[in-house]
Parts: C-alpha cells; sequence; structure tokens
C-alpha cells in the first residue's frame, strides 16, 4: 500500500522553473555568502595585527569571532521588519535596500584600520540587509509542489559557489602590496589598507547585482487593491497566528542545523591559521582560502547534480537526520588533524582526514534545501510566507550570532586553561551535534499543506 501511495507524487509533470528569474534571484542571493565568507581569510590575521590582543595569539579567537557574530546580531534586530514589509510593499524594493548596505558594509570594512571600525561596518551590513529571508520567500513564490525541490536545491548551491569564491578572493587578494608586488608594489594606499581589495572587489559585484535587479527582476508579490478587506488580511499576519506548532517545530530544527554550521565554519579558518602548537595547523591566508573554498566547490557540485533524485528518493526528513548525523565526525576530525600534526607536520594524515571533514561537510549540506522545504510548507498561508520566513531568519541570525563568538571563544579558554588538551570545544560541539538529533523526531515524514489563503 504504501509504495502505491507514493508513487503519484512523483507522476505529476513538473512545472518549468522560469529560469531567467531564478537566475537574477540567485545571483542577488550570491552576495551574502560572498561578503560573508570573503573575510575568513584574513579576518584572525587582521585581528591579530591590530592593538588589542597584546601580541597573545591565543586571545585571537574572542575578537574574531565578535567581528564573524556581529552581522548576524544585528540582523536578528531587523530581518522579521523587513520580511514583514516585503509581505506589504514587495520583494523587490527591500532585496535592493539589501545590495546597497551590503555594498556600504565591505567598502567600509575594507578601509577600517582599528576594530571599532570593524564593528561598526560589520553592524551596518547585519541592520540594512533583510535579503535572506526575502530571497527565500520569492523561491518559494517562483516554485512550486512539482519542482520546489530543484528550485530549492539551487539556494544551498549557490552558498556553496559564495562560499567557494568567497575565500578564494580574501587569501589570494589580501595584502597585495606585499603578494603582488609589481602591480601594486608602487601604490603605498594597499600597504596602509593590505585587506582593502578582497572587500572592494565584493563590494563591486553588490552593486552590479543591485542594478541587475533595479531592471531585469519582476516583483513576485501582487498587492489585491481592488479588495481591501483581503489586501488588509495579506498584509499583516498577527505574529501568534505565523507562530503556529508546525512553524515553531520547522523553525526550531532549522536554527539547529544553522547552529552546528556557523559554529563548524567558524572554528575552520580558526583552526587553519592557528599554529600547530596552539591547536591548528598553521596554515598561510592563501591555503586557508583553498581550503575553505574546496568544501563550497564541492558541496555546490554535489547539491547541483545530485540532491533532487535523492530527495525524491529517500524524502525530507531522512535526508535533515542524516545531515544532523554527520557533524559528530566532522568536530571529532578537529582534535585528529591536529594530532597528527603534531607527530608528522602537515602529512598525508592530515591531508585524508581534512578530505573525509569536507565529504562529510558535502552532505551535511543538503540538509538546508530540506530545512528550506520545511519552513515554506509550514507557512500558515501563502500570504505570510515572508512573516513566516522573517522569524525563521531572525531566529538563525540569533544562533549565528551565537555560534562563532561561542565556538571560537570555547576553542580560546580550552587552549588557555589547557582543558583536556585543548579539545574540550571539540567536545562540547560533539554533545551538542547529538542533542539535536532529538529535535528532528518531531518533524513530519509528510510535508506539510500550504493553504492558499489566509484564514
Amino acid at each position: 500500500m504504501a509504495s502505491s501511495e507514493s508513487t503519484p507524487l512523483l507522476t505529476p509533470k513538473r512545472t518549468p522553473l522560469p529560469k531567467f528569474q531564478l537566475f537574477i534571484l540567485l545571483w542577488v542571493q550570491l552576495a551574502e555568502p560572498l561578503t560573508s565568507q570573503v573575510i575568513y581569510p584574513f579576518i584572525n590575521k587582521l585581528v591579530g595585527e591590530l592593538p588589542i590582543t597584546g601580541g597573545d595569539e591565543e586571545k585571537i579567537g574572542y575578537y574574531a569571532g565578535l567581528i564573524e557574530s556581529l552581522f548576524f546580531v544585528t540582523e536578528a534586530f531587523t530581518v522579521l521588519h523587513w520580511s514583514s514589509l516585503s509581505d506589504r510593499i514587495g520583494r523587490k524594493p527591500v532585496l535592493l535596500t539589501g545590495l546597497f548596505g551590503l555594498t556600504l558594509s565591505m567598502i567600509s570594512f575594507g578601509f577600517s584600520k582599528s576594530y571599532t571600525t570593524l564593528v561598526i561596518s560589520r553592524c551596518l551590513s547585519g541592520l540594512l540587509n533583510g535579503n535572506v529571508g526575502v530571497i527565500k520567500s520569492m523561491m518559494g513564490e517562483l516554485t512550486d509542489s512539482t519542482n520546489i525541490a530543484q528550485g530549492m536545491a539551487l539556494m544551498p548551491v549557490v552558498w556553496s559557489t559564495g562560499a567557494t569564491v568567497g575565500p578564494i578572493i580574501g587569501g589570494m587578494l589580501a595584502n597585495p602590496y606585499e603578494q603582488f608586488p609589481n602591480t601594486f608594489g608602487r601604490f603605498e594606499f594597499w600597504k596602509t589598507y593590505p585587506y582593502a581589495l578582497p572587500c572592494f572587489v565584493i563590494a563591486f559585484y553588490c552593486i552590479t547585482s543591485f542594478f541587475l535587479a533595479l531592471f531585469y527582476l519582476q516583483e513576485t508579490v501582487k498587492p489585491r487593491q481592488n479588495a481591501p478587506g483581503a489586501a488588509a488580511t495579506s498584509q499583516q499576519l498577527p505574529l501568534r497566528k505565523v507562530l503556529t506548532p508546525r512553524v515553531i517545530t520547522a523553525v526550531s530544527n532549522y536554527s539547529l542545523l544553522a547552529l552546528l554550521d556557523i559554529a563548524l565554519r567558524a572554528l575552520q579558518p580558526l583552526f587553519y591559521t592557528m599554529p600547530i602548537r596552539f591547536g591548528g595547523l598553521g596554515f598561510s591566508p592563501p591555503l586557508v582560502g583553498l581550503c575553505l573554498g574546496a568544501f563550497g566547490l564541492f558541496s555546490g557540485i554535489y547539491q547541483a547534480t545530485i540532491f533532487a533524485p535523492i530527495y525524491n528518493r529517500f524524502g525530507t526528513k531522512r535526508i535533515f537526520i542524516t545531515s544532523v548525523m554527520t557533524f559528530i565526525p566532522m568536530f571529532l576530525l578537529f582534535p585528529f588533524m591536529n594530532l597528527s600534526a603534531l607527530h608528522g607536520g602537515i602529512n598525508a594524515i592530515t591531508w585524508t582526514e581534512l578530505t573525509a571533514q569536507m565529504i562529510l561537510y558535502v552532505i551535511m549540506d543538503m540538509g538546508f534545501s530540506c530545512a528550506f522545504i520545511y519552513v515554506r510548507s509550514a507557512a500558515p498561508s501563502k500570504h505570510s510566507l515572508g512573516a513566516t520566513n522573517g522569524i525563521a531568519q531572525t531566529c538563525i541570525s540569533v544562533v549565528r550570532a551565537i555560534g562563532p563568538v561561542a565556538s571560537t571563544s570555547l576553542f580560546s579558554v580550552s587552549l588557555e586553561r589547557n582543558i583536556m588538551g585543548g579539545y574540550f570545544v571539540y567536545l562540547v560541539m560533539v554533545i551538542l551535534s547529538a542533542s539535536t538529533l532529538i529535535a528532528t523526531t518531531f518533524l513530519p515524514t509528510t510535508l506539510w499543506e500550504v493553504p492558499d489563503e489566509d484564514d
């Protein structure tokens, strides 16, 4: 009986994806991972060069983690407002405001010469940018039940692309005065602002995306001005009606997945950069950028080619649970990599462990596509999709604000107090990963259905 019931789900004719509009939307989305990931290869070195650590490398994790978290701290205060506003005035004006904010933030970050200006730059980006939730709403509006897996699978691909290109740009273009003396060595500006070039490159991408969206992106929210009563309903659904049990379930699981992911992402560049004797691998910024880029590259290829058939075969819940489970071995591989480097330098064993972690990360990344699908299907109605994604993104912003500063600070605490030989941070993350599996038991095997109208 089970097979006969599941077969019709695969038989309806698939609605073609609106390719050009999706291209523009995904092009705009790429600005998000580029702006967040470009600083990772050099942020620890930049913080170490500022007069705030007193030359103590073990304290770098505290300050670098705070910089990485600030975007999400400020975003948490505004993203629900931006998402709800997009339900009323349309998605496009909010997207354009976010792109302009990202442009200003990256230019300001490139010119920063103090920790205070770094903080202000990241806060500016988070305050003006509510694009993540709005983009997910638009993706939900551009797809239907027959092509949602293909559409949602593209979003992690874009993030992976940004996670590939961003670190490479950040690592390769940092300090061009020394890296490319024949080209940039003639200009004192690049010596004064050694990390400006990668920031300016990303700022240029953001402003070109602004104009692309301005002229070619079509609005997906259709105001119902001829029906005043209906328009009022669609404009502002009370928060208590959006926070249904299924929304809470979907958002909670999405948030826990994002917390583990951002904690891992924050630990990676710190782990790669720190000297071997301080629990890391001692990589240079260009090598850090290549390693982080490789994670994103392989994840993007896998998502683009494999996710849809795997999703159709195993379903949303199985893939999501598997995604959460991969964090346990991924966190455990950190101390093993350091131990192999301590006893034989960076050798074949170290690279094998790093490759294994990369493969696990590729599998894990499928969980985000499933999380997007769960949140979309949990919305009380199609007209509250923006508010639902706004709530989800607010929660994601909160955990992504906590994750980097918590994990990198715990890394530094483990080293300073020599708890478990400096490896205590990984034990904590493994316990958190195992605990997250409990929350997945509340997810339904069959997706919820989204009503066409508000009740």
